[in-house]
């Protein structure tokens, strides 16, 4: 027990240097070929990992949900990764990925799991600055110090998912009102998600509110954004939060994670008095106690908007 607690806390340490760990796994083919391409999950959203189990097909399921599986006692939805993908496994579905995204435990099924790497959040570089698919949102470089190194598609989970049961949004408008008025005029809300999903999903929200927003696609891009605005206040005459209300971030982002953009907030003189709140679809105790000890502000999981609207409005009046 000791050791498996060091090592749950050792992954966890990980993100104070801007580290994750990424489980690789193949679905097979998209073009024919022996070996399928690698992707990969991070390591904090897989509960575990388990055998294909016998899967129960409920009258009117349509792919790419297989059917459901009972896993001591939880009836959990199984998702066939490679249909999504336009896979064709060689050896059929041998695995599954139990995960845990946005308050949601479903499962995954893929071909093979191959292993998990540690990496920088340096080695990997949003998909829509390559040449990724609407369904990837990042590739992480394994091996960066040779050429024609592998290369990892992450996919955008939260994009697939919305593709099979999309999210509801409902909204208390109450909201809209108090929230307008605890921004001063002419500031934003500056939010980084690497999700395509994710930024329709906040952007929509943010715009219901009335709450004006920047939207960024990683921490790198949003602490960039910071400066600029910080430079353009200085330059004004005027104070950050003439700019910036609020600062609102994933976790999970390539080139830099939501962790590391807190500590560079936080640590800052000229940006630390803004409000940071983490939105993330990682949940759990241990994630939220890292993200009180990274001097976060607040913190909400994906994906409800009250929620968001409620987490936003204690922030700011703190």
């Amino acid at each position: 027990m000791d050791a498996f607690q060091k090592e749950i806390d050792e992954r966890t340490n990980l993100t104070a240097s801007n580290k994750f760990e990424l489980l690789l796994f193949r679905l097979g083919s998209a073009g024919g070929g022996d070996i399928g391409e690698l992707f990969g999950i991070n390591v904090f959203k897989i509960r575990e990992i388990v055998p294909m189990l016998p899967i129960t097909t409920a009258a009117g399921t349509k792919p790419p949900l297989l059917g459901m599986v009972n896993i001591r006692g939880q009836v959990i939805s199984v998702i066939d990764l490679p249909a999504v993908t336009g896979c064709t496994p060689k050896t059929g579905l041998n695995i599954l990925l139990i995960t845990e995204y946005a308050r949601n435990t479903q499962a995954f099924a893929v071909e093979s799991v191959e292993e998990i790497v540690r990496l920088d959040w340096s080695q990997v570089l949003s998909a829509e600055a390559s040449a990724g698919g609407d369904l990837v949102t990042s590739i992480a470089r394994l091996d960066t110090n040779v050429d024609g190194g592998r290369l990892v598609q992450v996919l955008d989970v939260e994009q697939i998912l919305d593709l099979i049961s999309p999210v509801r949004q409902s909204l208390d408008h109450s909201h809209a009102g108090e929230l307008k008025s605890l921004i001063k005029p002419g500031a934003v809300v500056l939010a980084a998600d690497d999700s395509k999903v994710a930024r329709a999903l906040i952007e929509e929200g943010l715009h219901a509110l009335g709450v004006p927003c920047i939207m960024t696609r990683s921490g790198k891009e949003a602490w960039e954004k910071l400066q600029s605005l910080g430079a353009e206040a200085q330059r004004e005459g005027k104070q950050i939060a003439d700019k910036v209300a609020l600062l609102l971030t994933d976790l999970e982002m390539p080139e830099m994670d939501g962790f590391t953009l807190t500590r560079n907030v936080k640590a800052d003189q000229r940006y630390k008095s803004i409000p940071v709140v983490i939105h993330s679809s990682l949940s759990g105790s241990a994630n939220e106690d890292h993200v009180r000890s990274v001097g976060a502000d607040g913190y909400v999981a994906k994906f409800a908007i009250d929620e968001l609207a409620a987490t936003l409005r204690k922030t700011l009046l703190r």
